[in-house]
Protein backbone atom coordinates (compact mmCIF):
# COMPACT_ATOMS: atom_id res chain seq x y z
CA UNK A 1 0.00 0.00 0.00
CA UNK A 2 1.39 3.37 -1.15
CA UNK A 3 2.17 5.65 1.93
CA UNK A 4 1.36 8.52 0.34
CA UNK A 5 -2.31 7.74 -0.47
CA UNK A 6 -2.79 7.14 3.23
CA UNK A 7 -1.53 9.86 4.31
CA UNK A 8 -4.11 11.61 2.12
CA UNK A 9 -7.18 10.36 4.24
CA UNK A 10 -8.23 12.21 7.32
CA UNK A 11 -7.18 8.69 9.39
CA UNK A 12 -3.42 9.38 8.65
CA UNK A 13 -3.69 12.73 8.39
CA UNK A 14 -0.27 14.72 9.62
CA UNK A 15 1.46 11.11 10.16
CA UNK A 16 4.87 11.01 8.20
CA UNK A 17 5.19 7.69 5.69
CA UNK A 18 7.17 5.94 9.20
CA UNK A 19 4.73 6.89 11.36
CA UNK A 20 1.98 5.43 8.97
CA UNK A 21 4.11 1.75 9.12
CA UNK A 22 4.47 1.85 12.47
CA UNK A 23 0.81 2.29 12.94
CA UNK A 24 -0.43 0.01 10.60
CA UNK A 25 1.84 -2.64 12.56
CA UNK A 26 0.47 -1.73 15.99
CA UNK A 27 -2.92 -2.14 14.43
CA UNK A 28 -2.59 -5.01 12.47
CA UNK A 29 -3.40 -3.69 9.14
CA UNK A 30 -4.89 -6.07 6.81
CA UNK A 31 -6.24 -5.26 3.20
CA UNK A 32 -9.08 -7.03 1.30
CA UNK A 33 -11.22 -6.55 -1.55
CA UNK A 34 -15.30 -6.79 -1.93
CA UNK A 35 -17.38 -6.93 -5.13
CA UNK A 36 -20.75 -4.91 -5.83
CA UNK A 37 -23.24 -6.27 -3.16
CA UNK A 38 -21.02 -8.01 -0.98
CA UNK A 39 -21.57 -7.44 2.82
CA UNK A 40 -18.13 -6.22 4.64
CA UNK A 41 -19.71 -6.30 7.99
CA UNK A 42 -23.09 -7.43 9.70
CA UNK A 43 -25.18 -6.04 11.85
CA UNK A 44 -25.87 -8.15 15.41
CA UNK A 45 -22.26 -9.29 15.04
CA UNK A 46 -19.21 -7.75 17.13
CA UNK A 47 -16.00 -6.39 15.16
CA UNK A 48 -12.82 -5.74 16.54
CA UNK A 49 -11.66 -3.50 13.42
CA UNK A 50 -12.82 -0.52 11.61
CA UNK A 51 -12.79 -0.38 8.08
CA UNK A 52 -10.50 2.68 5.93
CA UNK A 53 -11.90 2.81 2.11
CA UNK A 54 -9.12 2.37 -0.17
CA UNK A 55 -10.82 2.86 -3.65
CA UNK A 56 -14.71 2.64 -4.57
CA UNK A 57 -17.34 3.29 -1.62
CA UNK A 58 -19.84 1.25 0.86
CA UNK A 59 -22.76 2.47 2.27
CA UNK A 60 -23.97 1.62 6.03
CA UNK A 61 -27.46 0.36 6.41
CA UNK A 62 -30.36 -0.82 8.22
CA UNK A 63 -32.04 -4.15 7.35
CA UNK A 64 -35.05 -5.09 9.68
CA UNK A 65 -36.38 -8.06 10.08
CA UNK A 66 -39.02 -7.33 7.48
CA UNK A 67 -36.98 -6.64 4.50
CA UNK A 68 -36.89 -2.97 4.77
CA UNK A 69 -33.77 -1.27 4.13
CA UNK A 70 -32.60 2.06 5.39
CA UNK A 71 -29.57 3.33 4.05
CA UNK A 72 -27.91 6.23 7.02
CA UNK A 73 -24.95 6.88 4.74
CA UNK A 74 -22.04 6.64 1.92
CA UNK A 75 -18.94 6.06 2.81
CA UNK A 76 -16.40 7.10 -0.07
CA UNK A 77 -12.62 6.58 -1.00
CA UNK A 78 -10.54 7.92 2.35
CA UNK A 79 -13.49 7.78 4.75
CA UNK A 80 -13.71 5.41 7.45
CA UNK A 81 -16.61 3.19 8.84
CA UNK A 82 -17.27 1.11 11.97
CA UNK A 83 -14.65 3.06 14.03
CA UNK A 84 -17.12 3.34 17.28
CA UNK A 85 -17.61 -0.13 17.57
CA UNK A 86 -13.79 -0.93 16.72
CA UNK A 87 -13.45 1.03 19.56
CA UNK A 88 -16.31 -0.50 22.29
CA UNK A 89 -16.10 -4.08 23.00
CA UNK A 90 -18.18 -6.52 22.69
CA UNK A 91 -20.54 -3.78 21.35
CA UNK A 92 -23.05 -6.18 18.65
CA UNK A 93 -23.22 -3.79 15.75
CA UNK A 94 -26.66 -2.36 14.67
CA UNK A 95 -26.19 -1.69 11.17
CA UNK A 96 -24.80 -3.75 7.58
CA UNK A 97 -21.92 -2.55 5.52
CA UNK A 98 -22.24 -3.14 2.20
CA UNK A 99 -20.16 -2.42 -1.12
CA UNK A 100 -21.90 -0.07 -3.23
CA UNK A 101 -19.65 -0.68 -5.67
CA UNK A 102 -16.54 -3.19 -6.14
CA UNK A 103 -14.09 -1.90 -3.63
CA UNK A 104 -10.51 -1.95 -1.81
CA UNK A 105 -10.70 -1.41 1.98
CA UNK A 106 -8.27 -1.91 4.74
CA UNK A 107 -9.19 -3.26 7.98
CA UNK A 108 -7.53 -1.51 11.68
CA UNK A 109 -7.74 -3.35 14.85
CA UNK A 110 -7.78 0.09 16.19
CA UNK A 111 -8.88 -1.09 20.19
CA UNK A 112 -4.94 -1.58 20.36
CA UNK A 113 -4.56 1.69 20.86
CA UNK A 114 -6.02 1.83 24.17
CA UNK A 115 -3.29 -0.90 25.45
CA UNK A 116 -0.99 2.50 24.52
CA UNK A 117 -2.63 4.91 26.48
CA UNK A 118 -0.04 5.06 28.78
CA UNK A 119 2.85 5.56 27.08
CA UNK A 120 1.43 7.03 24.07
CA UNK A 121 3.74 7.44 20.63
CA UNK A 122 3.44 10.62 18.34
CA UNK A 123 1.88 8.49 15.68
CA UNK A 124 -0.58 7.45 18.21
CA UNK A 125 -1.88 10.76 19.90
CA UNK A 126 -2.05 11.81 15.85
CA UNK A 127 -4.52 8.41 15.31
CA UNK A 128 -6.17 9.31 18.57
CA UNK A 129 -6.56 13.32 17.41
CA UNK A 130 -7.48 11.94 13.45
CA UNK A 131 -10.32 9.46 15.23
CA UNK A 132 -12.26 12.02 17.48
CA UNK A 133 -12.25 14.66 14.02
CA UNK A 134 -13.82 11.85 11.74
CA UNK A 135 -16.13 11.38 14.90
CA UNK A 136 -17.42 14.67 14.80
CA UNK A 137 -17.54 14.57 11.16
CA UNK A 138 -20.10 11.27 11.52
CA UNK A 139 -21.82 13.59 14.08
CA UNK A 140 -22.77 15.91 11.22
CA UNK A 141 -23.62 13.71 8.63
CA UNK A 142 -25.87 12.03 11.24
CA UNK A 143 -27.82 15.35 12.36
CA UNK A 144 -27.91 15.76 7.95
CA UNK A 145 -29.43 13.19 7.58
CA UNK A 146 -32.07 14.01 10.24
CA UNK A 147 -33.01 17.30 9.00
CA UNK A 148 -33.48 15.79 5.50
CA UNK A 149 -35.88 13.15 6.54
CA UNK A 150 -37.89 15.48 8.95
CA UNK A 151 -40.32 17.11 6.14
CA UNK A 152 -43.52 15.36 5.95
CA UNK A 153 -43.73 15.63 1.68
CA UNK A 154 -41.54 14.18 -0.86
CA UNK A 155 -40.14 17.31 -2.38
CA UNK A 156 -39.49 18.41 0.72
CA UNK A 157 -37.39 15.68 1.63
CA UNK A 158 -35.75 15.96 -1.72
CA UNK A 159 -35.02 19.58 -1.60
CA UNK A 160 -33.96 19.63 1.98
CA UNK A 161 -31.36 16.83 1.08
CA UNK A 162 -30.54 18.17 -2.53
CA UNK A 163 -29.70 21.70 -0.84
CA UNK A 164 -27.62 20.51 1.65
CA UNK A 165 -25.53 18.91 -0.71
CA UNK A 166 -25.08 21.69 -3.33
CA UNK A 167 -24.01 23.76 0.28
CA UNK A 168 -21.24 21.35 0.71
CA UNK A 169 -19.87 21.29 -3.13
CA UNK A 170 -19.80 25.31 -3.64
CA UNK A 171 -22.74 24.76 -7.00
CA UNK A 172 -26.14 24.09 -8.00
CA UNK A 173 -24.12 21.42 -10.07
CA UNK A 174 -23.11 18.02 -8.45
CA UNK A 175 -22.95 14.47 -8.77
CA UNK A 176 -24.76 12.80 -5.65
CA UNK A 177 -23.27 9.28 -4.06
CA UNK A 178 -26.47 7.65 -4.86
CA UNK A 179 -28.83 5.99 -7.38
CA UNK A 180 -32.53 6.16 -7.68
CA UNK A 181 -33.20 3.49 -5.31
CA UNK A 182 -30.68 4.21 -2.79
CA UNK A 183 -31.86 8.30 -2.50
CA UNK A 184 -35.31 5.86 -2.07
CA UNK A 185 -34.11 4.14 1.03
CA UNK A 186 -31.61 7.02 2.12
CA UNK A 187 -34.68 9.51 2.58
CA UNK A 188 -37.02 6.69 3.04
CA UNK A 189 -39.20 6.82 0.38
CA UNK A 190 -40.70 4.24 -2.07
CA UNK A 191 -38.42 4.46 -5.35
CA UNK A 192 -41.27 5.00 -7.52
CA UNK A 193 -43.12 8.02 -5.57
CA UNK A 194 -39.88 9.34 -5.69
CA UNK A 195 -39.34 9.15 -9.37
CA UNK A 196 -42.08 10.71 -10.04
CA UNK A 197 -41.47 13.51 -8.07
CA UNK A 198 -38.55 14.11 -9.59
CA UNK A 199 -40.17 14.09 -12.84
CA UNK A 200 -42.59 16.95 -11.39
CA UNK A 201 -39.77 18.90 -10.13
CA UNK A 202 -38.21 18.81 -14.09
CA UNK A 203 -41.30 19.50 -15.39
CA UNK A 204 -41.64 22.75 -12.52
CA UNK A 205 -38.38 24.25 -13.59
CA UNK A 206 -36.99 23.14 -10.25
CA UNK A 207 -34.04 21.20 -10.96
CA UNK A 208 -32.82 19.23 -13.73
CA UNK A 209 -31.46 15.57 -12.86
CA UNK A 210 -29.91 12.53 -14.96
CA UNK A 211 -28.95 9.16 -13.26
CA UNK A 212 -26.90 10.99 -10.36
CA UNK A 213 -26.23 14.11 -11.29
CA UNK A 214 -28.45 17.08 -10.58
CA UNK A 215 -28.86 20.98 -11.78
CA UNK A 216 -30.40 23.08 -9.33
CA UNK A 217 -32.40 25.56 -11.47
CA UNK A 218 -32.06 29.08 -10.51
CA UNK A 219 -35.61 30.27 -9.51
CA UNK A 220 -37.16 33.53 -10.74
CA UNK A 221 -37.06 36.15 -7.24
Amino acid sequence: MDRRQLQQSMLFRGMTELEITKALQVLEAHEKSFQKGETLLIAGTITERMGLVLEGSVTIESNDAWGNRTIISHVGQGQVFAETYALLENEPMLVDVTASEDCRVFFLRSGRIQSLKNSLEPWALKYITNLLTISMHKNLILSGRSFHTAPKTIRGRVMAYLNSVSLQKHSREFDIPFDRQQLADYLNLERSALSKELGKMQKDKLIFCKKNHFLIRQTDS
